[in-house]
């Protein structure tokens, strides 16, 4: 069982307070050896992952016909990145893959007790709220709110209405249980632990995280083998919630159902869709509308995986010839790779 964290709620919400550093969780790759010593240098997943059968370069070698002036993509296991192209180390704005790493944040908060996902949360920010709200709600886009705007227009759990306003929402309770800015919460709840120096939440917790693939591999580690979260945790994240509820997915179109996770998008069934026709159902992610995606498939043919892929060209009908063919040849490439 894995211990729980000091609260990162400070009870005075006094911004000038120092606040005490978290327990650290060590990851399962942790040699504290190289923490003693500044100079010395943990060797580069991606040195090793030279030593691969060359399959993924293969595939990943098929963005360079993408029309696109900036593209970098990482594919990783959980031993690891295993192939990457592009600058890894290019900072972009993520966009709605944002979702994800502040879902992730508000899991921590859960545990730590600083949120709870099931419990009205009746004002935020002042303002009162439907009654039957909650964390839960907001985080599977099942609380009323429309894509923009701050008036709901359903009850919460009646329709599947994807929606930036909710997660903004969330930053706000967040920010008000925790007394300190969301942002700042993020960031020693995720970015921090995990080594993500160049990541950064920037505005919006529903859109503007700043980051690039060097970072976010870090993060893909992460989902595929948690250690700032429980298991059980873990398993709500990305488990469908309310799963008849239909929906649109922005970009896409509608689905009747239409399957969520908790700030994680579930593909199911969904057809079209924005990763591979090979990825297998349980496949969850997000994709972002300035051109980025990232996914983990837990039931890939050869073990579970996990891609992102970070460009400077918007989402659009580009993408969706784009991304699932590249997915689609990943996936080739890593069963053949472990047949």
């Amino acid at each position: 069982t894995r211990p729980r964290p000091e609260p990162r709620r400070r009870p005075d919400h006094d911004p000038t307070t120092t606040r005490a550093s978290p327990p650290t969780r060590p990851r399962p790759d942790h040699d504290p050896s190289l923490a003693a010593d500044p100079t010395t240098t943990r060797p580069r997943p991606e040195i090793a992952s030279l030593r691969q059968p060359p399959f993924l370069d293969h595939a990943l070698a098929t963005t360079a016909a993408w029309q696109v002036g900036f593209v970098s993509c990482a594919v990783h296991d959980r031993s690891g990145r295993r192939a990457s192209v592009g600058d890894d180390g290019r900072i972009v704005r993520i966009a709605s893959v944002t979702k994800v790493l502040v879902g992730y944040a508000i899991g921590v908060a859960v545990e730590e007790g600083t949120l709870a996902l099931d419990v009205a949360l009746g004002r935020i920010d002042g303002k009162a709220v439907h009654p039957e709200l909650t964390v839960r709600h907001l985080l599977a886009h099942a609380g009323g709110y429309p894509f923009d705007g701050r008036e709901p227009v359903a009850a919460p759990g009646r329709r599947r209405m994807y929606s930036n306003t909710g997660f903004d929402l969330l930053g706000a309770a967040l920010a008000q249980s925790a007394g300190m800015p969301v942002a700042r919460y993020v960031s020693e709840a995720v970015f921090a632990p995990l080594g993500m120096a160049s990541t950064e939440l920037r505005g919006s917790p529903a859109k503007d995280v700043w980051s690039n693939v060097r970072d976010l591999g870090r993060f893909l580690d992460e989902l595929l083998r948690p250690t700032l979260i429980a298991d059980t945790t873990f398993a709500q994240l990305t488990t469908v919630q309310w799963p008849d509820l239909a929906g649109v997915v922005p970009g896409l179109g509608s689905y009747n159902p239409c399957p969520w996770g908790l700030g994680i998008e579930v593909r199911g069934h969904k057809t079209p869709h924005w990763t591979g026709n090979a990825n297998s159902p349980a496949t969850f992610g997000h994709f972002g509308g300035s051109g980025t995606f990232l996914w983990v498939d837990a039931d890939a043919g050869g073990g579970p995986l996990a891609t992102v892929c970070l460009t400077d060209r918007e989402f659009g009908p580009w993408s969706l010839e784009a991304w699932p063919a590249l997915s689609d040849a990943i996936l080739a490439s890593c069963a053949v790779a472990t047949a």
